[in-house]
């Protein structure tokens, strides 16, 4: 007898071809597990810049890499007109498939979970323009659509013979307009629209939802908040706090408990200005160490690393010695990113505002003691497992990072509740309020799930 087929799901792929991941990008990761956990079929959109070709082997290559060649002027040409001509009818989504040609053990820690993957050329980009000039979504045609299309961040697309949900993380551009570089007039346009057509609004907080409610409009009873997952795989969080510690002194020399860490994007929303400030007015010993990359307005944010008083004398060995007191890098891979969280004294997250506060909780599932704000959704997330204070008073930061220095009863008690308050956040919760979601639109999970 042939087992009933599978209900067909599908993401988008906006946030996952990025080179190095993002919050939003850990979000559609979890949720194409999740996807997987209830037993779905399940789809990735994909937009990337490679060209469509009829040859399979060329179409997985150029989903791993995308210079494969230039094709012909007069197939360029004849493609574009053919878009031209066809974009009011929807583009039209390609095959991708990935059967183990193309060694990819190099991306296996950023692929989703998929049972297919499609790809329209340039796809994000081209809806953007489309929303520009016409101020509608782009339409996207799947060959045998799915009975879900879920976009994982707020974009002018709509999948042609579905159900269309979106995720709304938050409404920072409304909220804190000078944080961002969005143009607010066309982001207020398309969330109000997508809130209008959408068949379904989720979201990852009731701090978020009351937002997107009360700004855009979206009657109560269409938006769900599902929260997010956080889960990093026990090869990371199983290794011997001996071993964290040597690798931590051998990769940054420093010394396991006795660093401060911030890792996050360095923009205003972040805070890390005040974050610096507070930290160097603390008078605590030990490092601060900020992992991220630098978005718009980082200088104004970092401005204080430059200045001579970042760095302090001390004596080593009878030697005064120049220490500094900032660390700043880039990128740290996954594997020792974990590691530098676990080896931190603790973790400080002030972040102005945040729709659900992803760093924060995976610190926490760690067992490192976390300093966090007191606005948005931090309070529903860290609960009382964190120290919360309001993030615009470098006073209340001061007295924060005092406290946990000073109180190891206190780094104790909130190294101890931590991994306990994430776990209202693990994966098989996530997965069940995706489920009841996903359920009340018409699309339960395969039998047996």
């Amino acid at each position: 007898m042939t087992p009933p087929a599978r209900p067909r799901v599908f993401l988008d792929g906006y946030n996952l071809a990025l080179d190095q991941g993002t919050g939003v990008a850990t979000y559609a990761r979890n949720l194409s597990f999740a996807m997987g956990r209830l037993g779905f079929e399940t789809g990735v959109l994909y937009g990337t810049r490679a060209s469509p070709s009829r040859d399979p082997l060329i179409r997985e290559i150029a989903f791993f890499d995308e210079r494969v060649g230039t094709p012909p002027k007069w197939l360029v040409a004849l493609r574009r007109a053919r878009r031209i001509l066809t974009t009011p009818f929807g583009e039209t989504a390609v095959p991708v498939p990935v059967t183990g040609q193309v060694i990819a053990t190099t991306f296996r820690d950023r692929l989703p979970h998929f049972d297919e993957i499609w790809n329209v050329q340039d796809l994000f980009q081209q809806a953007q323009a489309h929303f520009r000039v016409f101020g509608t979504e782009l339409r996207v045609r799947l060959p045998r659509p799915p009975q879900l299309m879920h976009w994982t961040y707020p974009l002018p697309l709509r999948a042609i013979g579905t159900r269309n949900i979106y995720t709304l993380h938050d409404l920072v551009p409304l909220r804190l307009p000078y944080t961002t570089l969005d143009n607010k007039r066309r982001y207020y346009r398309m969330n109000r629209r997508i809130g209008r057509d959408a068949d379904h609004i989720v979201t990852v907080s009731e701090a978020s939802r009351r937002d997107i409610i009360g700004l855009l409009g979206v009657p109560e009873e269409r938006v769900t908040n599902t929260y997010q997952a956080v889960d990093i795989p026990s090869a990371f969080t199983a290794m011997p706090m001996a071993d964290v510690a040597a690798e931590v002194r051998g990769s940054f020399g420093l010394e396991a408990g006795g660093y401060w860490l911030f890792f996050g994007a360095i923009e205003p929303k972040k805070n890390v200005g005040r974050m610096i400030q507070a930290f160097l007015a603390s008078g605590v010993d030990g490092p601060l160490v900020i992992v991220g990359k630098k978005a718009w307005k980082s200088e104004d944010e970092l401005r204080l690393m430059f200045d001579d008083h970042i760095r302090s004398m001390v004596l080593e060995g009878g030697t005064l010695r120049t220490r500094r007191k900032i660390i700043l890098l880039d990128y740290a891979p996954f594997r020792l990113l974990v590691n530098l969280i676990r080896g931190a004294r603790a973790v400080l997250f002030p972040s102005l505002y945040e729709g659900f506060g992803l760093p924060a909780l995976e610190a926490m599932l760690l067992g490192t003691p976390v300093i966090t704000s007191n606005t948005a959704s931090m309070p529903e997330v860290v609960g009382d497992a964190a120290l919360t204070v309001d993030p615009y008073d470098i006073s209340a930061l001061v007295q924060a990072i005092r406290a946990v220095d000073g109180d190891p009863d206190l780094r104790a008690r909130l190294a101890q509740a931590g991994p306990g308050r994430a776990a209202l956040f693990s994966p098989e919760r996530y997965a069940a309020r995706i489920s009841a979601l996903y359920a009340r639109l018409g699309v339960p999970p395969a039998a047996g799930s």
